[in-house]
């Protein structure tokens, strides 16, 4: 027998935590490999999560509502796999006891208070991390974890209280230090009314914001906007839609014209299609396109993969495959991962101007605005009702700059402009 961990899986790529939203299995349920044993939420997708071992759950070390790192452990599982001594050693002992058994430097490092001292030094990463956040100061708290370990659940309760301010034992200040702790000191926030509803920032939401943060805080945006005639565009569309569906089973939007042209458009500019990280620009040979899905109370970013490979109506086919799952809660990690570059259909609820925040760690993100029909001076002086777009480009300026981006748009400009009854759905 032996004690195996089960961890919180990587469920998408910049996805850093997940949270329990179900707890499939119980302790003492009996499963085999694979089998799901949890629901998890991320900003990214809903999955289950299958398990890695056959075996008995002996602990749900989660709890269903807590957000946990990558990495960390959710559950554990006793097998019937045999291993060797120091296998089953390493997985069966805690941090504590394998801190316990190792070598001891002085006498004094041998008493059971110096171990219990040594234990509570041992903050994990997601401990810190939070702790950090909330200015929490580790030194003041007692932990319920073996040997008086602090865990992320005591950091979790102090957050949660609302009073971890009292945790930090005040420092002496210089004249010189007190003004750039004033700039350290957290906002206060907004306290309820009578009638005022709380509404628990849990799950999604909460990731969706911590993306978002980080999307904000990383990136230095700067942003670009083209307006578009695509009166043959609609025309055309328009004109096919009705037989398309019913041979196809599915609706021809004009959302799919706009993924193509995107797609055709960062074939032929590639730097588009790049990534910052750190010390070099990653410019990806695959174009796969992120758009966004929106639910009542979530934002999910399935990916068309190898979009350029695909035609008008394979694009609209796999548009309508990710709404589907989307609505029914059955998109998988594989559905989100791989994204080079995001389009997202803000036209679809009326917005005729906006600014995206970049999907990280994505260089850009388009926004599709509503086709509206305006009057347009054309040629001669002439004014005339045409169906005119806009598309706003949000751009990370550590990649990309003005240049590229401003001929990139104005291909897919071009690209769109000139579709209509001669153009191939197929």
């Amino acid at each position: 027998m032996a004690i195996q961990q089960m961890t919180m899986p990587q469920l998408g790529e910049s996805v850093t935590e997940g949270t329990i939203s179900k707890w499939l299995v119980s302790s003492g349920d009996k499963v085999n490999k694979y089998d799901p044993i949890a629901e998890v939420m991320t900003d990214k997708v809903n999955a289950e999560v299958p398990s890695s071992f056959t075996g008995t759950i002996t602990e749900l070390v989660g709890e269903e509502g807590q957000t946990l790192q990558i990495g960390e452990v959710i559950c554990k599982i006793e097998t019937e796999e045999t291993l060797n001594a120091e296998e089953t050693l390493n997985a069966e002992e805690t941090p504590e006891k394998q801190e316990a058994s190792a070598p001891k430097e002085t006498e004094a490092a041998d008493s059971p208070a110096a171990n219990n001292q040594s234990s509570k030094k041992r903050y994990s990463p997601a401990v810190l991390r939070l702790a950090g956040e909330h200015g929490i100061n580790l030194e003041q708290i007692t932990g319920t974890g073996a040997g008086g370990r602090i865990t992320r659940k005591d950091i979790q309760r102090i957050v949660d209280s609302g009073v971890q301010q009292q945790t930090n034992t005040p420092e002496p200040q210089t004249a010189e230090a007190a003004p750039q702790q004033a700039e350290k000191k957290q906002p206060s926030q907004p306290a309820s009314a009578a009638g005022d509803i709380e509404i628990p920032v849990t799950g999604v939401r909460k990731a969706i914001a911590s993306n978002m943060q980080r999307s904000k805080t990383e990136i230095p945006h700067a942003w670009t906007m083209m307006e578009v005639d695509v009166t043959s565009m609609v025309s055309y569309r328009n004109s096919i839609k009705d037989a398309f569906k019913q041979k196809e089973g599915f609706n021809l939007t004009f959302f799919a014209f706009f993924v193509k042209a995107v797609a055709q458009a960062l074939k032929e500019f590639p730097q588009m299609n790049s990534m910052w990280a750190g010390d070099k620009i990653i410019q990806k040979k695959d174009i796969n396109i992120s758009i966004a899905v929106a639910t009542e109370d979530s934002l999910f970013v399935p990916v068309i993969k190898h979009a350029d490979e695909k035609t008008i109506k394979g694009i609209a086919r796999e548009i309508s495959d990710l709404a589907k799952k989307v609505k029914a809660g059955k998109l998988t990690a594989d559905d989100m991962q791989g994204g080079t570059f995001t389009v997202n259909n803000t036209g679809s609820f009326g917005s005729v101007q906006s600014m995206g925040i970049i999907n990280h760690p994505q260089a850009a993100i388009l926004q599709v605005e509503s086709i509206v029909k305006r009057p347009v001076v054309m040629e001669h002086g002439m004014i005339a009702v045409r169906d005119m777009v806009n598309l706003c480009l949000s751009l990370d300026h550590r990649v990309l700059d003005g240049l590229v981006c401003g001929r990139f748009l104005g291909r897919v400009k071009q690209i769109l402009e000139t579709i209509d009854e001669k153009t191939s759905v197929y």
